[in-house]
Parts: structure tokens; sequence; C-alpha cells
């Protein structure tokens, strides 16, 4: 459903007329937008800074090895989601979310001081780093959109997310290259301290931002009618539940599922192939951080530029559906093809559709449920759902890896195909919820 956006009134500033006229952002929401950018681009670029050093944390564990960091991953997200939940229930919210960022700046300090006594070679403390950085990432994206969906409503999200979401690119693209030229540098020990002061912004730009967004519903903005001076109500469990309840929510878990299971394919695949190509830690930081560096490099044109003009003109099933196709004939080419150069080209081109366009569409689809269910049933679906596809499809990985390149590559087309289905139906869902049918009714088939 189209939605007309006033004319910019006269008077207004050059850089709100110039955000205007690339994303369609109201003058009334150009602080919120900014900040919201900011606040993702200092959150993806911090996580960015630890995630090539975490993925060579996984070569030091072993690669042929990785389902057993998966499946402790998997563990911790189990603890951490109803810690999650209970805490966001005793604790109010404005205080609570930025709360999540500085605590994650403390753990991070205290694993370089780790580094720094030299135990980061310890395959065990390589181990927990990698656990942690991978329990806490989806974590703290996940308090991201969540807040965005709790902050602009429904007709914002189709204009903005994409643009918002342009924030976590440009700092996936400043982490990877932080990474990729001072990783040999520096080494991995001192990145964790640019990381951490990079977290600790973020909260700052949390707490701004919830500031703002009293302020535009004071002014009677087309925002979320929500706040964020209250605690939620229920318990620690209350997000299992929520989901459970609703065949909307478990159908955005099993999209979820199916993507995770796609990505996990190919990150084996893609470690496989570059512990083979390359020997040292820091050399295989850097071949990480170049993908993503090229990755973000090319998002980022997309949003700032294409996608609201996209899910606008094509719609929301479009978005959901455009990274299973590419998947499907992605993982074709590879099974002719099974080397580093194939390899690498279909990570970029699949993570750009990802967080390009497929990203930001599945964000839109919070927009229609209750704050808890924001809250608590998004964050069980993007930490314990998705540390559960990471878990499985390690371990189905793991015995299909005697098979080689190919054999996954033919275990993912599958996988691939089923997500597509699954993606048109969650995509037909949506539609009818906006006809006014609950989230929580049946399933049109």
């Amino acid at each position: 459903m189209s939605h007309s956006v006033p004319s910019t009134p006269p008077g207004t500033s050059l850089s709100a007329r110039l955000l205007k006229s690339v994303a369609a952002v109201e003058p009334l929401e150009v602080r919120a937008v900014v900040l919201s950018m900011l606040y993702f681009l200092f959150l993806f670029g911090s996580y960015s800074v630890v995630k090539p050093v975490r993925d060579a944390m996984g070569t030091v564990y072993g690669v042929a090895h990785l389902q057993e960091l998966f499946t402790a991953t998997l563990l911790a997200s189990l603890l951490f989601a109803p810690l999650y939940s209970g805490l966001a229930s005793r604790i109010k919210l404005s205080t609570f979310l930025p709360w999540v960022y500085g605590f994650v700046a403390v753990t991070i300090l205290l694993f370089y001081a780790l580094f720094v006594s030299g135990k980061y070679q310890d395959r065990w403390i390589a181990a927990a780093f990698y656990v942690w950085v991978s329990t806490f990432n989806m974590l703290i994206i996940s308090v991201f959109w969540t807040f965005m969906a709790d902050t602009f409503s429904r007709n914002q999200a189709k204009r903005l997310f994409g643009f918002v979401a342009a924030g976590g690119t440009i700092g996936g693209i400043i982490g990877p290259a932080i990474a990729t030229l001072l990783a040999k540098a520096l080494g991995n020990a001192n990145l964790l301290l640019i990381s951490a002061a990079g977290f600790v912004v973020t909260a700052l730009l949390v707490r701004m931002l919830g500031l703002e967004k009293q302020k535009l519903l004071a002014a009677g903005a087309d925002v979320q009618p929500t706040t964020l001076d209250h605690r939620l109500k229920g318990n620690p469990f209350d997000g299992f539940a929520l989901l459970l309840r609703s065949r909307y929510l478990l159908l955005l878990a099993l999209f979820l599922l199916l993507m995770t299971w796609i990505s996990t394919i190919v990150y084996f695949q893609l470690g496989q192939l570059i512990t083979h190509a390359f020997t040292s830690r820091e050399a295989r930081t850097q071949a990480y951080g170049m993908i993503d560096l090229a990755v973000n490099s090319l998002a980022v044109i997309i949003q700032l530029f294409g996608t609201g003009r996209i899910i606008e003109r094509f719609g929301v099933r479009t978005g959901l559906l455009l990274n299973p196709i590419i998947m499907v004939i992605a993982f074709l080419a590879i099974a002719f093809s099974p080397v580093l150069l194939i390899l690498g080209g279909i990570q970029i081109v699949r993570r750009v559709a990802e967080y390009a366009v497929a990203k930001p569409t599945r964000e839109m689809l919070f927009t229609v449920v209750d704050q808890e269910s924001r809250y608590k049933a998004k964050n069980v679906i993007d930490t314990v759902v998705y540390r559960f596809g990471d878990f499985s499809s390690a371990w189905v990985s793991s015995f299909i890896l005697p098979y080689g390149v190919v054999g996954l590559a033919a275990f993912g087309a599958v996988t691939a195909a089923i997500w597509f289905r699954v993606a048109f139906l969650l995509g037909r869902r949506y539609e009818n919820v906006l006809g006014g049918e609950s989230p929580g009714g049946p399933i049109t088939h």
C-alpha cells in the first residue's frame, strides 16, 4: 500500500530537503532518522571491528569443529534470552536499552585483558571469545531493530528502514577497514579497545533517540504510540510464550531459521577455503575483513538510494523473496565451480541483497505487532531461533563437509528452495495483517 508523503514546507533547511529527495524523510523526522543512522553506524561499526577477530579465533579452535562452537553459542543464547526478557520486565526501557551496549563494552574490555596477557593463543580462550561475540552480536542488532519498529510506524518503515540501515552498513565499512588496515600493526587485542569505545558511544545515542521519540509523540508525529518510560510486564519466559501463541511470529521464526541455514552453509564453505588459502591468523582476519568491506560498500549505495523505492514499488513480499532466488542460483554455481573466488563473490552478492533489501524488509514485519512482542518474542526469534539455525545447520554441514564444497552446495540449493516457499507465505501473511486480519489468526494458504 503506497503512502503519500507531504511536500516539503517553505523554509526547510538544505539538509532536510536533501534527505527528503533521497529517502522521503519528513522535516519533523530528520533528527530521529539521523540519530538512528548514527546509532546503527556505531553499533555495527563496533561489532564489525571484532567480527574478523572472532572469525580468526574460530580458525584457531578449528574449522572442522565449528559445530561445537555453534552448539555452545545456542546454549548461551538460551541463557541470555530469558535474562534479557527478565531484565526488561524489571528495569525501565529508557534505562535498560542503553545498558545493553554498556554491558557489551565491559565484556570486550575483559577479553582485551586476556588477549594482552597472551592467552588469545589458548584454544579455549579463542572459543570463549567466539561464543560470546556470536551471542551478543544477534542481541545488539535485535535490540536496534526492535527500537526502530517501536519508534517508526508501518508507513514510516517503508520509507525509512532502508535508509536507516545504511548507517549500519557505513559502520560495516569502517569496522572491517579498521580490522583490515590495522590487524597486523596493532594486533587483535588492541582492536578490542576500539570496539569497546564504539559501544559506549552507542549507549549514549540510544538515550538521545529515546528522548527524541518523546518529542515526536508530543508533536503528534506519525510514530509508534508506545513509550519507553515503563517496564514490560510479565516474566523472563514470555518471549517464548508469545512466539508459540502467534502463527505470524512462528512463520517469521521459520523464515529466519532457513535464512540462518543458508548463511551457515556458506560460512562453512568459506571457512574451509580460507583456511586452506591462508596460513596466519592475521591473514585470515584480513581476508574476512576484505569480504565485509566489499559487502558494505555495495550495500550502502542501494540502501541510501534504492531500498525504499524498491519496497514501495514492488512490495514487502518481493523483498522477502529476493534472497531465496539468489541463493538457489548461487548454490548451483558453487556446485560447478567450488573455488574461493567464486564462493567469495557469491558471499558478497548474498549479503548485499540481505543487508540492502531482505533485512530491512523483514524488520518491517514487526511494525504490526504489539510492544511486548517486539521486545520479547522478537528477541527470542533473533537470538535463540537464529542460533538454533546455526547449531542445527552446523552439525548437518559437518556431516556433509567430507563430501566437500559441492556437497554443501547441493544441500544449500534444496534449503533455498524451501526458504522461497516460506518467504512467499510470510509476505502474503503480512499483507493479510494490513488488510485487518490479526497476526495471530490462521495463515492463508
